[in-house]
């Protein structure tokens, strides 16, 4: 009877200790990860496939954009850009996305919607674990494949202001930066306008390729008082008129360099109906990714509405845009519509690149997987 009970008792600690197995599996799933990891330095890409008689590509196609600026508001999430609050207080942004020269989506941010992970999704492409809620707290280096690495390797200049966050996961890549803390909720005010003191200045220069700023002060807003307090409408309008300075100063510099720049503007996560984030609601989610370019050709009447894609799909947009490699662990697609616009051949260079890139990554996680009769370049 007592060995009965003892096989009994084994068993169910068996089962237990197999469950919660099961679940960390789940719950913390092995990243898809490149086997190869990156050098410094840019590697030397794939060719371009044989066709006839014409030579191959052995190099990067040149840049699509001489600068690129990201305007990453913090816990924006789609509806304050493209519902009701963006058309009485983001009347500029509004007119990008419905009559600009622009492309407008809903990028899905997946969980934990929480600032680092997000940024890490931004910038390599792929999709972190649940751990990282944890080190959001103290940021670690970012050691994978990124945009920031790449651009740094490629001898991009690169400037940050905002959330210091950006200068614990990229230490050294920027040759001009200023970092405020997320830790004060109750300050909306300074957090942001310790950005915006910096623009005028940096604006008039040219000596830089990428520009980063990261505001936090709407984010705070909605720790503080929800996504329904009157302060959402006035930040909303503190940033609208910031994105209008950016702009014009961009086309500015167009007319003298001619050469198209690229303004990005998107959230790290969206912000619950309680002013939160971190979970897995449609709110927190749902983020703005506007691309604005006068590269983008925009037809009178031309309608267009937001199409949804996935936050990971920027990593390789941005990679493509400045004439870099995709990061290696990147799982995003190259959003179509901003090379549509090129001659036909660029275009299934880029997505060769792009295809190329995600067959190596998949190949190397999924064992059985075959490349078919026509094997691509190694």
């Amino acid at each position: 009877m007592r060995l009965g009970s003892g096989a009994f008792a084994a068993s169910c600690v068996a089962i237990e200790v197999i469950g919660v197995a099961i679940f960390i599996r789940g719950f913390f799933p092995a990243p898809v990860r490149s086997a190869a990891r990156p050098e410094p330095g840019v590697e030397t890409p794939a060719p371009e496939p044989i066709a006839g008689a014409s030579s191959n590509w052995t190099k990067l196609p040149s840049p699509l954009f001489n600068k690129v600026v990201i305007m990453l508001i913090d816990a924006l999430r789609d509806d304050f850009v493209f519902g009701s609050k963006g058309v009485k207080y983001m009347p500029y942004t509004t007119y990008l996305v419905e009559k600009g020269a622009s492309h407008s989506f809903v990028a899905e941010a997946k969980p934990p919607t929480v600032t680092m992970p997000r940024i890490k999704a931004l910038m390599t492409g792929s999709v972190p674990g649940f751990v990282d809620v944890i080190r959001n707290l103290n940021s670690p280096v970012l050691l994978e494949d990124n945009v920031i690495r790449q651009a740094k390797a490629a001898g991009k200049r690169m400037i940050f202001y905002g959330d210091e966050t950006w200068l614990k996961l990229f230490p050294k890549h920027f040759v001009e930066y200023d970092g405020t803390t997320s830790f004060f909720v109750s300050d909306y005010i300074e957090v942001d306008n310790n950005v915006t003191r910096h623009l005028d200045k940096v604006l008039k220069r040219g000596d830089w390729d990428v520009l980063i700023l990261h505001y936090l002060g709407l984010d705070h807003i909605g720790h503080i008082s929800g996504p329904n307090s009157p302060l959402i409408g006035h930040k909303l309008s503190e940033m609208d008129s910031i994105l209008m300075k950016i702009h014009t100063s961009l086309l500015s510099k167009e007319r003298e360099t001619l050469s198209p720049s690229l303004l990005v503007v998107c959230g790290d996560h969206g912000m619950s109906e309680t002013g939160s984030h971190g979970a897995s609601s449609t709110e927190e989610v749902s983020t703005p990714l506007i691309l604005v370019s006068s590269a983008f050709e925009r037809k009178p009447g031309d309608i267009r509405h937001p199409k949804h894609v996935q936050q990971t799909d920027l990593a390789a947009t941005l990679a493509i845009g400045l004439g870099l490699p995709i990061p290696k662990d990147s799982v995003g697609h190259l959003l179509f519509p901003v090379i549509e616009g090129k001659p036909m051949r660029e275009q299934l260079r880029f997505l060769h690149l792009n295809t190329l890139q995600l067959s190596k990554l998949l190949q190397e996680n999924v064992p059985s997987y075959e490349k078919g009769s026509h094997p691509v370049p190694p």
